[in-house]
């Protein structure tokens, strides 16, 4: 089962390399500021896309894997479920993304070109994180308590601390790591990640914001896939529906970044979301959640946290 699910792992990397490759190398070759209508039609396509990945699933599951557990059904809505956790989760960070790019005072030109190599890096970092959480659930059965007890804490946390993420990239070791051996110009040099100086070579600002946004991302990923593998634990329908999301996610920026202060309550919608993931993974060997009512449950909390937020408008003050 293992060489099969890497198998096609592989198989969707090769497709998943080919559409980025399109997007860099033919649709984006140049820098631009992207539009709110181009942006909403790359988030349509890379949503259709999903969507027909996970018919696919629907149809052809056990065909592909017929050692697996789960039936055609299962394995869609697992998949489905995935995606839109993480999909979810994506607009909070994407509300952190825009303080980076505000703080750093990137033009809009050049911000497609950090989130597609952050993006590049996302999916390196949590191809890692899914392969040894996955691991550790299926080797060490009470770190399904551990990532729930996080989950929950984390939920928690967040839907009481409302203040504003402040950025503080002197503090970051990432960055004070690439300091130490790279000198950075204090400016931008156009799209410019590197540049040379005198016959020396310099990290530009905008490499320092492409770190920033990468380990900022680590940080989201590190709640998002426990609450992914609340759900499953099959490395296929966990990596595929994390991809999906997060290739997604930079068009879903620039479609949402004016807007995003709308749905102040898609935070707290959030926190109940990892909190009732948290108490699925706590309380499985007690009752285990149908993946159909799990699915349900989460989609009607963002659904109500998006509605409120429209039919009550946060005030100035608040």
């Amino acid at each position: 089962m293992i060489s099969t699910e890497l198998l096609w792992i592989g198989v969707f990397n090769v497709f998943v390399l080919a559409m980025l490759a399109l997007d860099l190398l033919v649709f984006n070759r140049k820098s631009h500021e992207v539009s709110i209508k181009e942006s909403l039609l790359w988030s349509a396509v890379w949503i259709s896309m999903a969507m027909l990945f996970n018919a696919g699933i629907f149809i052809f599951w056990h065909q592909f894997f017929p050692e697996s557990s789960y039936s055609n059904k299962e394995a869609a809505l697992a998949f489905f479920a995935g995606y839109l956790i993480e999909k979810s989760l994506s607009v909070d960070n994407l509300f952190v993304f825009l303080l980076i790019f505000s703080y750093f005072k990137v033009n809009a030109i050049y911000q497609h070109k950090v989130l597609f190599w952050g993006i590049i890096g996302a999916l390196v970092m949590r191809a890692i994180l899914i392969f040894f959480g996955v691991v550790l659930i299926t080797t060490f059965h009470w770190v399904i308590y551990v990532f729930g007890a996080f989950l929950i804490y984390t939920g928690i946390k967040m839907s009481i601390h409302k203040e504003d993420a402040e950025i503080h990239p002197d503090k970051n070791i990432v960055v004070k790591f690439f300091k130490s051996f790279i000198k950075i110009s204090p400016q931008y040099y156009d799209d410019k990640f590197f540049v040379k100086i005198d016959g020396k070579r310099y990290g530009t600002i905008l490499f320092v914001v492409l770190i920033v946004v990468e380990t900022t991302d680590l940080v989201f990923a590190v709640d998002s896939i426990p609450a992914i593998l609340a759900i499953t634990t099959d490395p296929f329908l966990v990596y595929t529906s994390n991809v999906f999301a997060i290739l997604g996610l930079r068009a879903l920026y620039f479609a949402l970044a004016g807007i995003m202060n709308l749905f102040h309550y898609l935070r707290l919608g959030l926190a109940l979301v990892l909190i009732f993931v948290g108490a699925k993974m706590v309380f499985a060997d007690i009752y285990k959640i149908p993946i159909g009512i799990a699915l349900g449950v989460v989609a009607a909390i963002l659904i109500i946290s998006i509605v409120a937020s429209v039919l009550r408008p946060q005030s100035k003050k608040e």
